[in-house]
Parts: C-alpha cells; sequence; structure tokens
C-alpha cells in the first residue's frame, strides 16, 4: 500500500492493518521528512488517544493529515504505533 499526497508517496508498505476503513502503516514505513508532530489530539473510545502529524510535501501543508495512537487499548493492539492519513491523503495499492 502507499499513501501519497501533494504528487508524493508519503508511506509504503505491505503490512498495513485495516481497522475501521484506514490503512494503518508501521511507523517505520512513512517517510519522516514529511512528518511534523502537532498538539492536536482526540480520544477514541476503544483505541485511547490519538496524537496527529501535519504533513509538509513541496511547501504545502496538510494539517493533521495523520494521526497514529502511541499507547492503545489491548483491543487495539495491532495498530499500537501504525499511521493512518485522512485529508485528502489517497491510499493506494
Amino acid at each position: 500500500m502507499k499513501a501519497i499526497w501533494n504528487n508524493t508517496i508519503i508511506a509504503e508498505s505491505n503490512d498495513t492493518v485495516v481497522i475501521e476503513n484506514n490503512h494503518y502503516f508501521p511507523k517505520e514505513s512513512i517517510k519522516q521528512e514529511f512528518f511534523t508532530p502537532t498538539n492536536t489530539h482526540t480520544t477514541c473510545p476503544w483505541k485511547g488517544k490519538a496524537h496527529y502529524y501535519t504533513v509538509t510535501v513541496n511547501g504545502n501543508e496538510n494539517k493533521d493529515a495523520a494521526w497514529h495512537y502511541p499507547e492503545v487499548s489491548k483491543m487495539a493492539k495491532p495498530i499500537e504505533g501504525y499511521v493512518a492519513f485522512w485529508k485528502g491523503v489517497e491510499v493506494v495499492e
């Protein structure tokens, strides 16, 4: 799977986990140079506290376009530390 934004591959992996129609990519599969942590957090009742990244490609920012759960509940262990996308980031095979 590939995550693409602004015509650039920002993550690529053969080991994504799909939960709630989102592909979660292993953290080591994201291209770190495009990701900046933000102060945004949300809470999912069954996964835990999500932390967000702004994605920046070619000078264009996509605020909070990626999220991850550094610590998860027992039910969400398969995505602990994995990164998912939204806000126009395309996930394709």
